[in-house]
């Protein structure tokens, strides 16, 4: 998935600002628990010193992270670690910094809880507005997936850029803001299993082709129905790759830049 992330990103980590990389160093801490929940970060000398930046620099990361709901400063008594029911679970670097930790088995059926909440439904508008030009890119990628020589990476890939499509076809904007999610659910549930040959997604431009079948004859509730199947079968594969593993938490490598246009 790193291919799809370095075309796709406006900025990577080699033109990160020393503001994103401190961002990302305290981010992936506090997800980690190296500064727990409740703890007071430590002071902009310390952090200065670590980081060899400004205070101006450290001023805008603790904006940016209490923006996610993950600090919250008070005076005289410095940036404090929120609860993680706080925190912003749909931002696409806080799903990262979770699989940079390693992610629990629950943390991806989460995501396909959400997956189930919405994309369905999604795929229900896509049915009732899709126009032709619409219908033809969710087909061609669909048909994509049943190309030859697929590698987990490839086949995620050809995988997320039908779910983006889908979304961007809704014609409503806050669909697309899931494109972190999906893709975080579709990165753990490829790499944590065997090639494609071997794990059952062998069907996978069948289940994704009932999708635009469903979408060309308007039949909204089908499409509904098709999608769900689709994520639901993620969704065992990824407690099956669990069960395989006897693991609980699994480091599951992904650019901490999850693609979000």
């Amino acid at each position: 998935m790193r291919n799809k992330l370095d075309e796709t990103r406006k900025t990577g980590r080699r033109t990160r600002t020393s503001h994103a990389q401190v961002v990302d160093e305290l981010g992936k801490e506090i997800v980690a628990g190296t500064y727990p929940v409740g703890t007071i970060l430590p002071g902009d000398t310390e952090l200065a010193q670590r980081f060899k930046v400004s205070r101006t620099v450290l001023r805008e990361t603790m904006k940016t992270l209490a923006a996610k709901g993950m600090v919250v400063a008070k005076a005289r008594v410095g940036t404090r670690v929120t609860e993680k029911n706080l925190w912003n679970m749909f931002d696409s670097e806080i799903i990262a910094w979770h699989f940079d930790n390693g992610v629990t088995e629950e943390f991806l059926l989460q995501l396909y809880d959400i997956r189930l909440a919405i994309e369905p439904f999604a795929a229900g508008l896509v049915a009732e507005r899709a126009n032709a030009e619409d219908i033809e890119t969710l087909r061609a990628l669909a048909l994509e997936m049943a190309a030859s020589g697929h590698t987990a990476d490839s086949l995620a890939l050809a995988d997320l850029n039908f779910h983006l499509a889908l979304a961007e076809a809704s014609h409503n904007p806050f669909m697309r803001t899931l494109g972190s999610l999906i893709e975080a659910a579709l990165v753990g549930m490829f790499r944590m299993s065997t090639p494609p040959s071997e794990n059952g997604f062998a069907n996978i431009a069948d289940t994704h082709m009932r999708i635009v079948d469903a979408i060309v004859s308007g039949d909204s509730l089908a499409a509904r129905r098709a999608m769900e199947l689709v994520i639901l079968d993620g969704r065992h594969h990824v407690h099956e790759a669990f069960v395989a593993r006897g693991s609980e938490t699994v480091i599951v490598p992904i650019s901490t830049e999850i693609s979000h246009q």
